[in-house]
């Protein structure tokens, strides 16, 4: 019976992974799927040319090779289920010493991006790695153990290339595959702890036991396992502590938050070198450790991984993941109290002495705001709201019952000190900042996720309201209505101290929505912003409406000077009645009939009657086509030059001996015209006609203040295009444009996310093109004022003072 337990543990480990293969496999077939959509809806977005080539090639590819991968896929999943014999890992290991090719490290990479964003959304990974490991008594997950995100990742990716598929191709898609196989693998690791706790594997798990601590048990002198691959040389309880503790930062080494730096980092140079600092640690954010058995060169690649892959945002959230990581790696070794896991309330003592302060309001810093509103507070309201934390910090300690209240107290204290230290944060700002010390406590008391997750929404209240104040001074913002509605968000913070998390996910969200308004709330960007809206709109419409045009007319027989027209000027009429009436308006649709109207009295006449009806119908027709050329600003010999050609054309068709098109192509022409909209997509259409004249024209004022940069110079990548996809509303950058140094913050995008408008603190407005801000971004023309999040930099310089003085953590 003494064999019987870990011969029914290995087969409850290869039922789990089964269990987790098969969910993952079930979505293939969707997935591939979901991938000719999305080729497909690129195909139609296409503006003709090279392109339009280039994607019809790609479906044709992937429209051959889609039952390969798919099958492939799930084929190799399931045969990673199998460890590789003895001699496969021989041939594995000799080839970890060859050359290989760029194809296969384009590959890795891809993969691994692909990996770092599930492991990045899976918060059950950890739970799982864990379990596996007490289970099957294994000190680490294997590097072929398909439970791992690279391994699914790198597999999928092997599969998509032995397709015949190419990286083009998958680049095109990848935002397709990832979105579905993040979702999908949240699903399947739930699901496969659920199946292990069902059969009773650590329905509970408890990380203090998993601390190592000296012989003395002295906080912060803990024996670190080596940081090497487990070779199986140590004893077993040093094995499965090490394994344990570096399953317990897996999720953080993966990936990188989202929410790290407000502006997504910067292109400066400073940057790259912060990146090189961090890279020099260790994956989990602590400080890059060599020794014994350590690992020899795992700096130095790193460095080189952190440095060449993503973007400067993605770059940004991995250097403040690593921060978060240190500081629960050090909460857990110097604390053995403190649990990740943990929900609760703070202890009776320490609950009651918050609720004291709660019902004071900071008396000093809360009494001085209400007495005098409105007053910059200079030195003197800073300093003293410093005081109070510091006071507060003091007596709450000496309430705390355990080591974890203590330091968690000494660390949101220390924070809200660097906070209040932010000399770009305008003083009065910093005061009603300080407030909200005592409720990001109690979350912290409670949720102490709150130390593990950029994402939770007290840090993102926080970094939010912290990045849009820093571009103003005392004079801007005192009495703004940005100041007001700050002080709102604390006071509704401050009324519902039991809520938790959910009260600053609320006010978060309100934060958000009034940033949307208050950053264009001038009447001259309120015009701006609409006119700019219009646009992008008529021109997205005219060009898809183009694509659908062209589609509709390709296999029906039709004069080039009618297909011209339609294609030219048409499209362009629907697309402006559709944003100026709607596009279901009677005079948008009279409009899109008068199309295929036009099509068909284009089209030969050889029966009389068709002739008599086209002779009937064509002034009304006529009248519809000027109307429709008027209202594009069509007039004059310009006008006259296409009713021409159309006439003419017309004339040619009642001669034509040639077949008649069918009625049936006629009214199928007009049912998809007289609902276009439906399938028009939301992707980018390219480049819209803006300039400072047309917008001057449109506004009907002087726009001598607003500075349209249009698209042109040279070609962002898709990483920088997604950058300026992700920058937040109220940030402030430096603008290098036309060797003008300006300070703008970011205050609107439109709905299709084509045009981005910025304000400057001198009064000017810049309207920029996406892919020109991309360029500016990738070019440093435009870099962020904040590289690094409010609370992320208030985090680190709590770090810094504990670890120049570890002693006052606890003390």
């Amino acid at each position: 019976m003494a064999s019987a337990f870990p011969q029914h543990s290995n087969q409850l480990g290869r039922q789990a992974r089964e269990r987790f293969v098969g969910e993952l496999a079930q979505m293939m077939p969707v997935l591939g799927a979901q991938v000719l959509v999305r080729l497909q809806v690129l195909f139609e977005s296409s503006t003709g040319g090279r392109d339009m080539l280039d994607r019809r090639d790609g479906i044709q590819l992937y429209q051959k090779g889609q039952k390969a991968w798919v099958e492939g896929t799930v084929k190799a999943w399931s045969r990673a289920l199998q460890p590789p014999a003895v001699t496969t890992r021989v041939r594995l290991q000799t080839a970890a010493f060859e050359l290989i090719g760029d194809d296969v490290v384009e590959n890795k990479i891809l993969s691994s991006r692909m990996a770092l964003a599930i492991a990045e959304k899976v918060v059950e990974l950890n739970e799982l790695r864990l379990r596996i490991q007490h289970l099957e008594k294994i000190p680490e997950l294997a590097g072929h153990d398909v439970l791992r995100p690279e391994v699914v990742a790198q597999l999928l990716m092997e599969q998509w290339t032995a397709a015949g598929f190419t990286r083009e191709l998958w680049i095109a898609v990848n935002d397709t595959v990832q979105k579905d196989l993040v979702e999908r693998c949240i699903e399947a690791y739930r699901h496969t702890n659920e199946f292990l706790i069902e059969r009773g594997v650590m329905p509970e798990i408890d990380l203090k036991p998993l601390v190592r601590r000296t012989a003395s048990g002295a906080p912060g002198q803990q024996a670190r396992p080596a940081a090497a691959p487990n070779t199986g040389q140590g004893s077993p309880e040093q094995n499965r502590q090490s394994g344990a503790g570096q399953a317990g930062n897996y999720r953080d080494s993966q990936a990188g938050s989202h929410g790290g730096g407000q502006a997504g980092g910067g292109g400066s140079a400073g940057a790259a070198a912060r990146a090189g600092a961090a890279a020099r640690s260790d994956p989990d954010g602590g400080a890059g450790r060599t020794g014994p058995g350590g690992r020899m060169g795992s700096p130095t690649a790193e460095e080189t991984r952190m440095m060449t892959t993503g973007t400067p945002l993605a770059r940004a959230r991995q250097r403040a993941q690593g921060v978060l990581s240190q500081l629960r790696r050090m909460l857990t070794d110097r604390g053995a109290e403190f649990d990740q896991t943990h929900t609760g309330k703070a202890s009776p003592a320490l609950a009651e002495a918050i609720a004291m302060i709660d019902a004071t309001h900071i008396q000093t810093g809360g009494a001085m705001i209400a007495a005098t509103p409105g007053t910059v507070f200079e030195g003197l309201g800073v300093e003293q709201a410093v005081s109070v934390v510091r006071q507060r910090t003091t007596e709450l300690k000496k309430k705390a019952s355990t080591t974890a209240e203590k330091a968690t107290i000494e660390i949101v204290a220390l924070m809200f000190q660097s906070i209040l230290a932010e000399e770009r944060i305008p003083p009065s700002a910093r005061v009603w900042f300080a407030r909200l010390q005592m409720p990001v406590l109690r979350v912290a008391l409670s949720e102490p996720e709150f130390f593990g997750t950029l994402m939770h929404p007290a840090r993102q209240l926080i970094d939010r309201m912290g990045s849009c104040v820093m571009g103003f001074d005392a004079s801007t913002i005192n009495g703004s209505a940005l100041e007001q509605e700050i002080k709102r968000v604390v006071q509704v913070i401050e009324q519902y101290p039991e809520t938790g998390r959910r009260v600053f996910q609320l006010v978060y969200e309100e934060f958000q929505k009034f940033l949307s308004k208050f950053l264009t709330e001038s009447s001259a960007s309120q015009r701006l912003v609409s006119v700019a809206q219009q646009v992008e709109q008529k021109e997205t419409l005219a060009i898809q409406y183009t694509i659908e045009v062209r589609n509709m007319l390709r296999d029906i027989p039709v004069r080039d000077e009618i297909r011209e027209f339609l294609f030219k000027v048409w499209a362009e009429v629907l697309a402006l009645a559709a944003v100026k009436n709607g596009p279901q308006h009677a005079d948008t649709v009279a409009l899109k009939k008068s199309a295929s109207d036009l099509v068909w009295a284009a089209s030969a006449k050889p029966n009389r009657n068709d002739r008599a009806r086209v002779i009937h119908e064509l002034p009304a027709l006529l009248q519809r086509l000027r109307q429709g050329m008027t209202l594009l600003g069509l007039q004059g010999p310009a006008q006259e030059i296409h009713i021409k050609i159309i006439g003419d054309t017309l004339a040619d068709a009642f001669l034509s001996k040639t077949q008649a098109i069918p009625r049936e192509q006629i009214d199928a022409m007009a049912n998809r015209l007289a609902h276009l909209e439906d399938f028009v997509s939301d992707e980018q259409s390219g480049d819209l006609p803006l300039d400072s004249e047309s917008i001057e024209m449109m506004l009907g004022i002087d726009a001598s203040s607003i500075v349209v940069v249009s698209d042109g110079g040279s070609q962002p990548s898709d990483a920088m295009l997604a950058w300026a996809n992700e920058l937040q509303l109220g940030t402030w950058f430096t603008l290098d444009h036309s060797n003008q140094m300006s300070q703008v913050q970011f205050a609107w995008r439109s709905d299709r996310k084509q045009l981005h408008l910025f304000a400057s603190t001198d009064g000017r407005s810049y309207l920029i093109q996406a892919r020109r801000l991309a360029s500016y971004l990738q070019a440093g023309l435009l870099v962020p004022n904040e590289e690094e999040a409010l609370t992320v930099r208030a985090t680190r310089d709590a770090l810094a003072k504990l670890d120049a003085n570890p002693e006052r953590l606890l003390n």
